[in-house]
């Protein structure tokens, strides 16, 4: 087992089921995200015999830097998995901090018509560790200090839900990277029955809902799961979760030119979202190599928004992160370079 992938229950449980005091597992975690140890014999708090022990059941490995692109606000990695397998994680340069954009799995099975990130099918799930360690490589391998957290790069965080929330549980503990979770989103394109079951949980990070289009036909056309989950119940759903865990929902929608954009869509959207504690994240499109979308312009996306805001829905712009280096919302891919890597 990789002990990254543990939470702090996980080894408090460990250290009860041989008789040692549960309370050993603060050590280890602060030993692993705050003293940033790479053996436990270094942890000297610890009796030996405890030392051996986790080293028969535990291992450290992470992820490797494959290549690594960068801009002024934006620099994208792609790391090989232990099975070979690869992903993209993004730093976003913020004026409030650095936020990381983390991967979810090996592919993704959602297929968006407007991303690129579902051309390559869902390979396999990330275990916790391997979400971790996207955080940590930047962290503390490139020390690059890191003050938030979304869960939006490739794959779909709610079709991972138990790592993805053993995740999440790990980088927001104070003994851990002690990001909080107010710091954290994980985006969903709209799995309903996980929303529900994430509306329960206490102290949990934000959350956002890939959105896109206002009305089931459009929507239909644009995310298939759609027809799984049709856009009444995943608001409905998103309702549910605004007043249980008494947070704003975020949905997302992307800014796409002649399909999306319109007065009319405008006018839609905001009946559709009337009454819910949320806001409108407006995005602009950013182009793929699979897609023939174009982008809506600027003074659409300025109208759009007024439009919404006139009809009392809370409605931002998006900041654009990476689109000239294919690292932005619905760019992400590592089909290309996975094939190249392996040769």
């Amino acid at each position: 087992m990789n002990i990254y992938g543990q939470t702090m229950e996980m080894l408090q449980n460990y250290f009860k089921s041989f008789g040692e005091n549960p309370a050993k597992a603060k050590i280890v975690f602060a030993a692993l995200y705050r003293d940033k140890i790479s053996s436990f014999f270094d942890i000297a708090e610890l009796s030996d015999t405890v030392k051996t022990r986790l080293a028969a059941d535990f291992e450290f490995s992470g992820v490797a830097l494959v290549t690594k692109s960068e801009t002024e606000t934006t620099c994208k990695y792609l790391f090989r998995l232990s099975d070979g397998h690869t992903i993209e994680t993004v730093l976003m340069k913020h004026a409030y901090g650095n936020g990381v954009c983390v991967s979810t799995q090996v592919g993704c099975n959602m297929d968006c018509a407007f991303c690129e990130s579902g051309k390559l099918k869902k390979v396999r799930s990330l275990e916790p560790h391997e979400m971790v360690h996207q955080v940590l490589y930047l962290r503390d391998v490139l020390g690059i200090p890191v003050s938030h957290v979304v869960l939006m790069g490739i794959g779909e965080p709610f079709d991972n839900y138990e790592n993805v929330m053993n995740f999440t549980d790990i980088i927001s503990h104070q003994q851990g990277i002690s990001i909080p979770a107010r710091h954290i989103t994980i985006s969903t394109a709209g799995i309903v029955p996980k929303i529900l079951e994430y509306a329960s949980r206490t102290a949990a990070p934000a959350l956002a809902i890939s959105l896109h289009a206002p009305n089931d036909e459009l929507r239909n056309r644009l995310m298939p799961i759609n027809r799984a989950y049709p856009i009444r119940e995943l608001v409905d759903a998103a309702k549910v979760y605004a007043e249980k865990s008494g947070k704003k929902v975020t949905f997302a929608y992307i800014m796409i030119h002649g399909v999306n954009d319109s007065d009319e869509c405008a006018l839609e959207l905001a009946a559709l979202l009337k009454g819910i504690n949320c806001y409108v994240n407006l995005i602009p499109y950013n182009k793929t190599r699979s897609a023939s979308f174009e982008p809506s312009s600027k003074e659409r996306v300025l109208e759009f928004y007024d439009m919404l805001k006139k009809q009392g829905i809370n409605v931002t712009i998006r900041r654009e992160f990476g689109g000239d280096m294919n690292a932005a919302c619905g760019q992400l891919s590592s089909d290309y370079k996975q094939k190249k890597c392996s040769q």
